[in-house]
């Protein structure tokens, strides 16, 4: 008769996966316990199941690949007479569950999620997050010269202000690159599944050296030439990033281990603040350089003497620069191996797989095409992105990643691009008619580089400690809901923030918003899609909600433009019309964070499994009631 061991002891729930052939006992309660204490004898004519001891011997590449069994109580169930299955919590992969469940994965893979943090782990980090560095500079490095590019090709005689650029004008230099970054996203998001991870990233990286340093080459003889070319170029250098996106977030992935995944891929986004604080220090540097040798009066003392010729270079300067980091790690990027994930279960090349991640792992893999065939052939996992089985499995995932970075990126970036907008509305930077050209592009580099040192990145890093520590979820909820409470501490009392004397007050408030963005979804939702969909459609369904974000960050950037303006018009800027100003614009981003944190409830959470268990890549078909 079947018995119970004594230690009956539970650090979890029991799954019941990991007992086989254990299914036809729990169809009820009634006839699992009957079964339990009254089981059936065995058929005669089948084997006898293979004893267990967690002592037995195993070879030299078991003990390389295997985990260590980890040291917890476990009990033993007698589901048959006289054949001990022992039980452990979780998957561990020397118990006869285990073996059977990763029997189905790869060699490869199973050593890629055991294994410990690495030197190519690190390199990777740098080589994908050099990437992101670049992505955030050429972004956001445009918003720190607008305002010096409305004096020198806007000028107007006689005008009591200064040149600014004319509202369409104004929007599309500041919004045509995160057009192209949308349509790169769909675009080498789909082609990083179909040619690879590698292959796609070189191009990315080629069109981003190209396009920032003919960003800041842009001819013509006319104001409207030069913005004309510069827009052209930007949204070149816009697709360029698109790519990178998807590409590195998925390269990060799939080259991880399960341990520490999610701190891998957040060091590589976190790359983007050092980006963006590069691009603040870049222009402080250049700005001050240029006006210490060639000084000028402020505008209201000479208004065209206020802008010297020589401004001219700093905006391209700080362009051009942009290049230099991509061009840095093109070689790097270049001899990476394909990820073994895409070379194992997209490719299905068993013997290249192999012999990349025996260098890469410094150890010997063993070849086995059957075993791969067998896997990519399985039906359950040839689906495709527009099938009813994907929308079954993964279509409320995709729902949640594509709608919680669109609200986080209208938000976000609405805030990044226009802080200077702010800082001129609560007087943290003098009003433009006092200062001339260089040293308004110094003021606004040095707020903006401000913000990115107290805010931007320590919430990056903050993220990269805790993520793997707390959970994507946890992260992101907390994120939206501290981002809501902040945006309304700045908005109910704004006209308190706005005299004399608060407004170090609100940059402190202003400063947090960024910091639980960063400590928060803008984190989470570059991570999650990388991680949770298959990997035959993982840089698809990257680039997908990336895509989306980026339509969010559109709306941000192009309505807070005008949505910001004062509801005075003889207080909107030259060209604008009235808005609903700055304080309803707070109110309405705050909205937008409270859906933002309702939808985050759609995403599963993927701290500590493996990629092919998240996606159900490596799940057996379940009977229904099970």
């Amino acid at each position: 008769m079947a018995t119970l061991c004594p230690h009956l002891c539970f650090p979890k729930p029991l799954n019941i996966r990991n007992i086989p052939n254990a299914r036809f006992l729990f169809r009820s309660p009634v006839s699992a316990l009957q079964r339990l204490f009254h089981p059936p004898s065995p058929p005669h004519h089948l084997p006898s199941p293979p004893s267990y001891s967690p002592h037995r011997e195993e070879s030299a590449e078991s003990q390389i690949f295997a985990p260590k069994l980890r040291k917890k109580t476990t009990f033993s169930l007698f589901l048959l007479p006289n054949h001990t299955i022992p039980i452990e919590q979780g998957l561990d992969e020397r118990a006869p569950a285990g073996r059977e469940r990763m029997a189905k994965q790869l060699q490869v893979l199973t050593a890629l999620d055991a294994a410990k943090t690495q030197w190519y782990h690190f390199t990777a980090i740098v080589v994908a997050g050099m990437g992101f560095f670049t992505d955030a500079y050429d972004l956001f490095c445009i918003s720190l010269v607008t305002k010096l590019l409305g004096r020198i090709y806007y000028h107007v005689d006689g005008s009591p202000t200064p040149g600014s650029l004319p509202p369409h004008v104004s929007a599309a230099v500041n919004g045509v690159a995160f057009c192209g970054t949308l349509t790169g996203q769909l675009f080498f998001g789909w082609l990083g599944d179909k040619l690879g991870r590698k292959k796609v990233y070189g191009m990315t990286l080629i069109i981003m050296v190209f396009c920032s340093l003919a960003s800041g080459l842009s001819f013509g003889h006319s104001s409207t030439s030069v913005m004309a070319t510069l827009c052209f170029f930007r949204f070149w250098l816009g697709f360029g990033i698109g790519g990178d996106y998807p590409l590195s977030a998925t390269i990060m992935s799939e080259y991880a281990n399960k341990k520490t995944r999610g701190a891998f891929i957040a060091a590589v986004f976190a790359m983007q603040g050092f980006g963006i604080l590069a691009g603040g220090m870049v222009a402080i540097v250049i700005s001050a350089a240029i006006k210490s040798h060639f000084p000028a009066p402020s505008y209201g003392e000479d208004p065209a003497g206020s802008t010297v010729p020589q401004a001219d270079y700093v905006w391209r300067i700080v362009l051009i620069i942009g290049a230099l980091p991509a061009a840095l790690t093109y070689y790097w990027r270049m001899k990476m191996p394909e990820t073994a994930r895409y070379t194992a279960l997209v490719a299905k090349n068993a013997k290249q797989v192999a012999s990349d991640m025996s260098k890469v792992l410094q150890v010997e893999i063993e070849q086995d095409q059957d075993k791969l065939d067998r896997f990519t052939t399985d039906n359950r996992n040839n689906f495709g992105l527009f099938s009813k089985q994907f929308l079954r499995r993964h279509g409320v995932h995709l729902l949640g990643t594509t709608t919680t970075w669109f609200l986080l990126d209208i938000a976000f970036y609405s805030q990044n691009l226009f802080q200077k907008d702010i800082f001129s509305a609560i007087g943290w930077i003098p009003k433009a008619a006092t200062m001339n050209a260089l040293e308004e592009a110094f003021k606004i580099a040095k707020a903006q580089s401000l913000i990115a040192l107290c805010g931007t990145v320590p919430g990056y890093w903050f993220t990269v400690a805790l993520i793997d520590v707390i959970g994507r979820f946890t992260i992101q909820v907390l994120g939206f809901f501290m981002m809501t409470v902040f945006m309304l501490g700045l908005a109910v009392p704004y006209t308190y923030w706005t005299t004399a004397g608060h407004h170090i007050g609100f940059i402190i408030m202003y400063g947090f918003t960024f910091f639980f963005a960063n400590f928060g979804p803008n984190s989470t939702t570059f991570i999650v899609p990388a991680e949770i969909f298959p990997a035959r459609l993982r840089s698809t369904c990257h680039g997908i909600s990336a895509a989306t974000g980026k339509l969010g960050a559109i709306v941000g950037s192009f309505g807070f433009l005008y949505l910001a303006q004062n509801p005075n018009p003889k207080l909107a800027d030259h060209g604008y019309p009235p808005g609903i100003g700055v304080r309803n614009s707070l109110f309405l981003l705050a909205g937008c964070n409270v859906l933002g944190l309702a939808f985050s409830f759609l995403v599963p959470e993927s701290k500590g499994r493996s990629l092919e268990e998240i996606s159900g890549e490596a799940e057996e078909e379940e009977e229904e009631g099970v």
